[in-house]
């Protein structure tokens, strides 16, 4: 076998750069055409041409507006409550608006639409229903339980065996479909009263606000309104702490906390899946069901 020549190798490096360069135009067409679908002041992408060899606006047109009303069916699917309250009209004009400045970015299109229940918080003309974003996060986080993964809940009898002397490090694991979603208005209730056919009931504005659990501990995904000082609690769970700890969490929130009511309603929605031991304990063990 003979050593490569140098002429050998400057070849090689044009072949490298000729092809690095291909690349670099091949990201630079596809992010020009990406912008152009979903920004009708763009042009149509250069290369893009009919049977005359002109551009071909037209043909463009019609995928950009196939594209759009893609996305556009998608959000609407996934935020059923926040159309019916806003109204078809409106609600497919507020899309198209985020949708020209939120592309997809993963080609599951149950993740699209992550970032909608911040862009309705802010989007000036739905300013006089200040409950509608708190309504798509609920149902944001709806459709985030649904996908979450699966998880077999725990047997209250095997909790139950817990000595007292380990309760001070005691960490419950939460189902992985949990989602926490606190408003400042009655939320719950208004998307209750907006995912069914027929006439909303009335909803008291100032009733005051709700915190929710959203949870798909089998099939379906549950709601459950959570007492005072719950959110706290769940939360404090969910980042690691100690029942303990939580507790101080909660009661510290809300000075009405029930220790045991929160427990036994965790329990019954079964949102625990384990439990397991500090590394305070002697022995350092981690008790959670395969």
């Amino acid at each position: 076998m003979t050593n490569p020549t140098m002429t050998d190798i400057c070849s090689d490096r044009e072949h490298v750069n000729t092809r690095e360069a291909g690349f670099e135009c091949l990201d630079a067409r596809q992010a020009g055409f990406a912008r152009a679908l979903l920004d009708p002041g763009c042009p149509v992408p250069p290369g893009l041409v009919g049977p005359g060899g002109r551009a071909s606006t037209k043909r463009f047109n019609v995928y950009r507006n196939n594209v759009v009303a893609g996305l556009v069916a998608t959000l609407r699917d996934a935020y059923p409550a926040v159309a019916r309250l806003v109204g078809d009209a409106f609600f497919a004009a507020m899309a198209r608006i985020h949708v020209s400045s939120a592309p997809p970015r993963s080609p599951m299109m149950f993740d699209y639409g992550t970032g909608f229940p911040d862009f309705v918080g802010a989007f000036e003309p739905a300013r006089s229903l200040p409950y509608l974003r708190d309504v798509a996060r609920i149902e944001r986080a709806w459709l985030e339980a649904y996908h979450a993964g699966e998880a077999r809940a725990l047997d209250p009898i095997v909790l139950a065996q817990v000595s007292a002397d380990d309760l001070p490090n005691l960490r419950l694991l939460l189902h992985p479909s949990h989602r926490l979603v606190r408003s400042r208005y009655p939320s719950l209730a208004i998307w209750r009263t907006n995912v069914e056919d027929g006439l909303s009931p009335h909803v008291d504005l100032d009733a005051g606000g709700e915190d929710i659990l959203i949870i798909r501990p089998e099939a379906e995904v549950e709601l459950r309104l959570l007492p005072p000082g719950g959110a706290e609690f769940v939360q404090a769970l969910a980042d690691g702490r100690t029942v303990i700890e939580a507790f101080e969490t909660a009661a510290t929130a809300d000075s009405r906390f029930d220790l045991p009511a929160n427990l036994s309603g965790l329990i019954e929605a079964h949102a625990v899946v384990g439990f397991e031991f500090g590394p305070d304990l002697s022995l350092d063990v981690t008790r959670q069901l395969q």
